[in-house]
């Protein structure tokens, strides 16, 4: 029984043996034929760097535009929750209750992806070069979309973008071509991300093959959102501030309404006769709606400084740390990667095609 188990491992051992054998043969058999065809492999060689060499040469360098800003506004501290909060936050926990709302945290990302934030932005006017256009007309212009439009006699040829246009009037065309920007620019061109998990700086970079736009893009995504930001924050104290200053100024019209009136009626008894009372009464009338309307008009004088001084205390602000400057970061293809990243994706593709051409042409002679 021993014999017969012994003799078992030593058949398996031999199998082994032979089987790695075989591949190495069959390895070195492949070799040999890859070396035989030298000539097919040198001429894939020599056209995959062609190929790298003409991509390297036409591929445009793109630029890319970042600005860094911060968010500042009143905070509370959230009592001890917010503690808590701040505590497990640096466990990479998030308990809530940050009293940000829609533009806390992540969400402000989100905000300024949005399609509205990138409409405004393209529809924002720009002067390039001493002309006043959108940034929709520079992006159209800049990936020459509408010599594509007029070779292919599409329905957008004529379609454009002027400054000031209302978006709500626009074509149906028209908010295709926006859509279709907005999803190309989310996809290739716009990137936003906090520069640290733990603070709250936010990076802006766009990436264009135009260094113009990139910069300009940029600064408008920017400027949308923080229009955005602070229109939302002080919608409610600045409508109280409105209320105000128009009660304000109906009070001041009737207080200088008054005292015309008094001096009205002491101009109109100029001799007055102290015996008859009568002919006092207009004028003292006068005087006490001066008085009513001199203190109505003071406390809502004071309420108004108030609302003033509250509606700016309120006012966030989006605290730009760094912007854009000319000339911007450039990215060129580097000739010498793209030349051998063209040999090798060819000479790997020609030698497998042709180890694939021997197997099948060996199976169909069996």
């Amino acid at each position: 029984m021993i014999e017969q188990k012994a003799k078992i491992e030593t058949a398996l051992e031999m199998s082994d043996e032979i089987s790695l054998k075989e591949f190495i043969l069959k390895l070195r058999d492949l070799l040999n034929y890859l070396i035989s065809q030298w000539k097919i492999i040198l001429v894939a060689g020599i056209m995959g760097g062609m190929g790298g060499l003409i991509y390297s040469y036409y591929k445009k360098p793109l630029y890319t535009a970042e600005l860094t800003f911060v968010l500042e506004e009143e905070q509370s501290t959230g009592g001890g929750l917010g503690g808590y909060a701040s505590l497990a936050g640096q466990f990479g926990m998030d308990l809530g209750g940050g009293g940000g709302g829609v533009f806390s945290g992540d969400n402000l990302i989100v905000l300024m992806k949005s399609r509205n934030i990138i409409e405004k932005a393209l529809l924002a006017p720009v002067s390039i070069n001493g002309k006043r256009e959108t940034l929709a007309e520079v992006y159209i212009r800049i990936n020459k979309k509408r010599e594509n439009w007029i070779e292919k006699g599409s329905k957008f040829s004529n379609v454009k973008f002027l400054p000031d246009a209302d978006p709500s009037k626009f074509s149906l065309d028209q908010n295709t071509l926006i859509t279709a920007f907005y999803n190309s620019i989310i996809a290739n061109n716009l990137t936003i991300e906090k520069l640290d998990k733990k603070s709250s700086i936010v990076a802006v970079r766009v990436i264009s093959q135009d260094e113009l736009f990139a910069k300009k893009f940029s600064e408008a995504v920017t400027e949308e959102v923080s229009d955005f930001y602070i229109e939302t924050k002080t919608k409610k104290s600045a409508e109280n501030l409105a209320i105000l200053q128009y009660q304000t100024d109906s009070v001041k019209r009737a207080f200088n309404s008054a005292i015309i009136g008094v001096a009205s009626s002491t101009d109109a008894n100029p001799n007055l006769n102290v015996a008859r009372q009568i002919i006092r009464v207009p004028s003292q009338r006068k005087q006490v709606e001066v008085q009513i309307n001199q203190a109505i008009l003071s406390q809502l004088i004071q309420n108004l400084e108030m609302a003033k001084v509250s509606l700016r205390k309120e006012t966030p602000l989006i605290q730009i740390i760094d912007k854009p400057i000319l000339p911007l970061k450039v990215d060129r293809v580097n000739i010498f990667k793209m030349v051998t990243l063209g040999i090798f994706i060819m000479v790997f593709s020609v030698g497998i095609s042709l180890i694939l051409f021997k197997a099948i042409n060996s199976y169909l002679k069996t």
